[in-house]
């Protein structure tokens, strides 16, 4: 492709703005025409983010959010903002006729009323969510690349999605009495300044926090009961890692039908063969996050437990790129006629 793709970004000074602002620096088929910023508005991108200097973008200057001003500069847009405030963002972008990947939380619920409930905001764009796909791109590609509005799944999602779907698919495990352990890095909680983030508070220490009332829930027990064709209730617990970045959820499951560990493992990885992004590993072997750092994969290892009769899932994913920022960019790409993988092929970031 001679003329590179032109995607615009609202939201750009957020940890998710960062890792795209990084992603598309590289990216051989689409560039950063727009960025955008209510706080940062009349800045020079690379003065705003220094490791830009000398990489694509970097000249940009960060714009005040603007629907028509985007669609006069942009194939597609990305949109980083908070839930509530992204609706209606979508809503003027798709009214000027634009593609657009919103990688808040505001169209991942296909209910409005489970919406509503669970973020204790009013959804004001009721008619857009049957618009909205979401953007899983191992489950929906192909309905990703006809898609016009793209719901990016959350980071905790999509690390236990993948993780359970061959097993709920094949049957291996009851769909009932699923408990998903995930931990996090700091900068899944975002880029704002608060006391629960500052370095002394996550630095050698590590703790659970909105056990039973996080709000990717009900987007988790969503996709995997489409999987499981039944309702899936579950308990997700999550925790606080003093690292930077990665999410590592351990999942525990009932096994059922007497199932043996070879033929559950052999399914995961006739399931993700053909899945770019999904390592199953060798049995015995267990997922480490740094071996994800900075890439689009999910990294799956097995366990089974025979005392308990449980089978417990390993599932490890970086929370900036694979659980937001790549995998957006993945779903654009989609959306363009690109390759999913185009400008997201790259190793982990080690040490």
């Amino acid at each position: 492709m001679n003329k590179k793709l032109r995607a615009g970004l609202i939201g750009v000074t957020g940890y998710t703005g960062m890792e795209l602002v990084r992603l598309l620096a590289a990216h051989p088929c689409m560039r950063l025409s727009f960025a955008a910023s209510r706080s940062e508005a009349g800045k020079r991108l690379g003065d705003h983010y220094p490791f830009l200097e000398k990489l694509p973008g970097a000249d940009l200057v960060i714009r005040q959010p603007d629907a028509r001003q985007a669609a006069a500069q942009c194939d597609i847009v990305f949109l980083a903002v908070p839930h509530g405030a992204a609706m209606n963002f979508a809503a003027d972008l798709r009214g000027e006729g634009l593609p657009v990947v919103d990688l808040s939380a505001d169209f991942r619920i296909r209910d409005a009323a489970i919406f509503e409930e669970w973020y204790a905001t009013t959804h004001s764009q009721r008619a857009l969510l049957k618009e909205a796909v979401y953007g899983l791109p191992e489950l929906y590609g192909e309905a990703i690349a006809e898609a016009k509005l793209v719901a990016n799944p959350g980071c905790y999602p999509t690390a236990s999605v993948l993780g359970l779907y061959a097993a709920l698919k094949h049957g291996f495990i009851s769909s009932e009495d699923l408990v998903i352990d995930a931990k996090s890095g700091a900068s899944g909680a975002g880029r704002k300044a608060a006391v629960p983030t500052l370095f002394c508070e996550v630095h050698d220490s590590f703790r659970a926090y909105n056990l039973g009332k996080h709000r990717h829930t009900p987007e988790i027990e969503q996709e995997l009961s489409i999987v499981a064709e039944t309702p899936v209730r579950l308990s997700f617990n999550p925790h606080l890692l003093p690292v930077d970045r990665g999410i590592h959820a351990t999942i525990y499951a009932k096994l059922k039908g007497g199932h043996t560990p070879d033929e559950i493992h052999a399914a995961y990885v006739e399931c993700w063969k053909d899945a770019p992004w999904v390592r199953v590993l060798p049995k015995g072997g267990l997922p480490e996050t740094r071996n994800v750092r900075g890439t689009m994969f999910c990294d799956i290892g097995l366990a089974i437990d025979p005392r308990t009769e449980r089978l417990i899932v390993c599932s490890v994913i970086d929370n900036l790129c694979r659980g937001a920022s790549g995998q957006a960019l993945a779903n654009a790409n989609l959306m363009c006629g690109l390759p999913v993988d185009c400008g997201l092929v790259q190793a982990p970031l080690m040490p």
